[in-house]
């Protein structure tokens, strides 16, 4: 059974960074795409960013472009969400997810993590 553990979030101070990670168990994990969302309080979970299984294709939501990277470590079987100019509305609960495919649709996602609280406040 695949299992997602994220990891990293907390408390950031706006144009502050924060790394989350999410450690993949018991996948196949350098072939399958990994992404991840998030989810603020009253809101629907909304795609962040993608990233293919070499690494080299990586695909993000407008609001984070030059902001955020994703990234992924196969031989660690960890995809890194780096976030740096961190602003109040990045505020929500993250989730990694694990799918065959990279894409921005939810429902393309076969595992999901559990979730990592980001708060962005001074």
């Amino acid at each position: 059974q695949v299992q997602l553990v994220e990891s990293g979030g907390g408390l950031g101070q706006p144009g502050g960074s924060l790394r989350l990670s999410c450690a993949a168990y018991g996948s196949i994990f350098t072939i399958y795409a990994m992404g991840w969302y998030r989810q603020a309080p009253g809101k629907e979970r909304e795609f962040v960013a993608v990233v293919r299984w070499n690494g080299g294709s990586t695909y993000y939501t407008d609001s984070v472009k030059g902001r955020f990277t994703i990234s992924r470590d196969n031989a660690k079987n960890t995809v890194y969400l780096q976030m740096k100019s961190l602003k109040p509305e990045d505020t929500a609960v993250y989730y990694c997810a694990e799918g065959p495919r990279g894409t921005v649709y939810s429902t393309a996602y076969d595992y999901w993590g559990q979730g990592t609280q980001v708060t962005v406040s001074s």
